[in-house]
């Protein structure tokens, strides 16, 4: 993510009479910022565990765990901060990558890939919801659209599930042309929609 939008997200107001809490906040702001997220991770528990109330706080805890590959982790603090500030689109957005991470994992239970899928879907159009211009949300729901369609299209699948399938298939197709659209000169995103594409072709027998 580039500096000059995460930078939105670090700036942390001095509102808090607690002065051990701001301590911890701005060392872990700055150990973000450094790109030291195992350190920072230390810090902001501490800050949080301090007031657990401080949405700043609870974000860039989550962004911090998210980048240590702590995605559980990341999805809890994440609820936590869109309990606070529910109009957050970059929540929704690092919550939903998350959930991605998880549902590929091969070690996560099927069932349980199934609902992170399902959920990356629903907090990237909630991102979209909140922030309709930013063309990283339709990408992203597009790629977990196509995760979602190959999921449910696994050999022997039910007819109801190829159904959802080649619905989330199409739904990944529309996502990635209108992102596309925005700028025509997206090769890699003219190569995921020719994939999302053949996918589609394959699943409606027309391969």
């Amino acid at each position: 993510m580039k500096i000059s939008v995460i930078l939105s997200y670090l700036i942390i107001t001095a509102t808090s009479p607690l002065m051990a809490q701001n301590a911890y906040i701005s060392l872990g702001r700055q150990a973000v910022m450094d790109g030291d997220f195992k350190t920072a991770v230390s810090h902001l528990e501490k800050a949080c565990v301090i007031d657990s109330t401080n949405a700043n706080a609870l974000w860039m805890l989550g962004y911090s765990y998210y980048h240590n590959e702590s995605y559980k982790k990341a999805i809890n603090a994440y609820n936590r901060a869109i309990s606070l500030k529910p109009g957050d689109c970059m929540a929704y957005y690092y919550r939903a990558r998350a959930k991605n991470y998880l549902a590929k994992d091969n070690t996560t239970p099927v069932q349980d890939r199934e609902k992170f899928l399902l959920g990356a879907i629903v907090d990237f159009t909630k991102a979209i919801d909140i922030n309709s211009s930013d063309m990283k949300f339709y990408q992203n729901r597009a790629i977990a659209y196509r995760d979602y369609g190959i999921f449910k299209l696994q050999p022997g699948a039910k007819p109801n599930d190829k159904a959802r399938g080649i619905s989330s298939l199409k739904a990944s197709i529309t996502d990635f042309e209108k992102v596309l659209a925005d700028n025509p000169s997206r090769a890699d995103i003219e190569s995921l929609l020719s994939l999302s594409k053949e996918k589609l072709a394959t699943a409606v027998g027309h391969h």
